[in-house]
């Protein structure tokens, strides 16, 4: 009698464990997708609902880069995915919220988060390209005296290939004329740390040339 009530406890679990492996992916609870529409794309955000699916080959390695800090400086947001999605939300009708890939363009065409403007970290390699992408890009502005207007600047949400990737840092604050060594408030930067690696091992949307490989 107790070797059969095991084996009922057994099946039960088992059961449990099966049908729970073939439940629906979520965002968050009772949350499976989200439609949007961003910088003139139109998209869905979820998780990849097929059973068996594994990451991109582009992400599965592990021999690059260094961790970066979770705080990259005082007063600066660090985000997981939930916190950048709701930001993906508002700047939908939000026109002061970027959503900013920091990649190279060699990157950014072989897979990015869908609905991101690309603007390279190595814009900020020399003085001139940095204040020319932050007043383009930013909406900074150049005062008479040469000084910068960061009153109206734009809250960047950025994001690189992950945490082990060093581009949304080097744009932040490593580069001599990064954004905070150029006057950018820290509270209008974001950063979403676990960037293309945390979103692809979540089975999150992607778009781009590597997408459907």
């Amino acid at each position: 009698m107790k070797l059969l009530k095991k084996l009922l406890i057994t099946s039960t679990i088992l059961g449990v464990c099966s049908t729970a492996s073939l439940a629906d992916v979520t965002i968050s609870k009772g949350v499976k997708s989200i439609d949007m529409e961003l910088n003139g794309d139109k998209f869905t955000i979820m998780r990849n609902q097929t059973v068996g699916n594994t990451i991109t080959p582009l992400y599965e390695t592990t021999h690059r880069g260094s961790p970066q800090a979770m705080i990259l400086a005082e007063g600066l947001e660090t985000l997981g995915e939930l916190e950048f999605i709701e930001y993906m939300k508002k700047a939908q009708t939000d026109e002061t919220i970027a959503i900013i890939d920091t990649r190279t363009p060699s990157w950014y065409e072989k897979l990015r988060i869908p609905g991101a403007l690309n603007v390279p970290y190595t814009n900020f390699s020399g003085e001139i390209s940095a204040i020319e992408t932050m007043e383009f890009e930013f909406n900074v502005k150049t005062k008479e005296d040469g000084t910068l207007d960061f009153s109206n600047a734009k809250t960047i949400v950025a994001y690189c290939n992950g945490n082990w990737c060093g581009q949304t840092p080097a744009m932040v604050k490593g580069l001599k004329y990064s954004l905070l060594n150029m006057g950018y408030p820290a509270s209008k930067i974001k950063y979403y740390r676990g960037g293309m690696q945390s979103w692809t091992s979540l089975g999150f949307t992607v778009v781009g040339n590597e997408a459907n490989k």
